[in-house]
């Protein structure tokens, strides 16, 4: 759609101009390693509030999945909104595609803010990563907010028929769809009432400006979260942390909330919608 108008691009747009208005200030960081990373920081930051950082998953970029929550979110906290790397502004040359390292990312981000500790909010992939903040630098973090995050999935769930596909290869094939038949997938799957008319110029429009991009480097990103993955080698974290899910997710299935909240030695919130 190259010289037409663009619905997701104007979007965007207005997403940009909102968070301006918020208080934030649009900031790209480069780590001098081949890592840049762009955030969306404040304007002032006040020593006064907590710190908070939150953490989107699949899908656009940060201010997509984050925009109805900062006008609110704003008047209480530090709030800082990066783009996971190959998400937005961010990427890497380097060949890491772990959510380890995406969490080592995040830091050095936050380091680079001069921010000591922080609450942390990740949804989906954002929900690993976090947990994965929490195992490595536990004394940075004060909270967690895990929604929807299936942190405790094992590699046997998908052959089990845990997920409503069955391997990696079609679970990527959704997440980053590449035609407005797989759009639509994608929307019945993360949307109990997903729209019911949406035309074919504005899927098409969606794909080309926020699922071409850094697609080989996403999909890679998908299979190393399943990679070896087992619950026996899952770390333990000793944080607050309140477990938010939604009843009806077919990404995550809420019986993967219910195996978090046991695999925990002492109980810990959770909250279904």
């Amino acid at each position: 759609m190259a010289g037409c108008f663009s619905f997701s691009s104007t979007l965007d747009s207005c997403y940009r101009y909102y968070f301006s208005r918020a208080g934030l200030k649009s900031i790209t960081t480069d780590f001098g390693d081949g890592t840049i990373i762009h955030c969306w920081a404040p304007k002032t930051r006040r020593e006064s509030k907590p710190n908070l950082l939150l953490l989107h998953g699949f899908g656009a970029n940060a201010m997509w999945q984050w925009n109805e929550f900062i006008s609110r979110l704003i008047r209480f906290f530090n709030v800082y909104v990066p783009d996971l790397l190959f998400f937005g502004n961010s990427y890497t040359t380097r060949l890491e595609r772990s959510v380890s390292f995406q969490a080592l990312c995040m830091m050095h981000l936050m380091d680079s803010f001069e921010v000591r500790t922080m609450n942390v909010v990740g949804i989906s992939y954002g929900g690993f990563v976090t947990y994965s903040m929490a195992d490595q630098f536990p004394e940075r973090l004060e909270r967690l907010v895990l929604c929807c995050a299936g942190v405790c999935l094992e590699e046997r769930d998908m052959a089990a028929g845990m997920f409503v596909v069955k391997n990696v290869d079609e679970a990527a094939s959704i997440l980053l769809p590449q035609t407005p038949a797989k759009l639509k997938e994608l929307l019945r799957l993360t949307f109990v009432k997903p729209a019911r008319i949406l035309p074919t110029c504005i899927m098409d429009d969606f794909i080309d400006v926020m699922c071409t991009e850094y697609k080989q480097e996403k999909e890679e990103l998908i299979k190393e979260i399943l990679k070896d993955r087992n619950l026996s080698t899952l770390p333990k974290i000793n944080k607050p942390t309140l477990i938010l899910w939604g009843e009806q997710d077919r990404v995550f299935p809420l019986e993967l909330a219910h195996r978090l909240k046991r695999y925990f030695q002492k109980p810990f919130n959770l909250l279904s919608y």
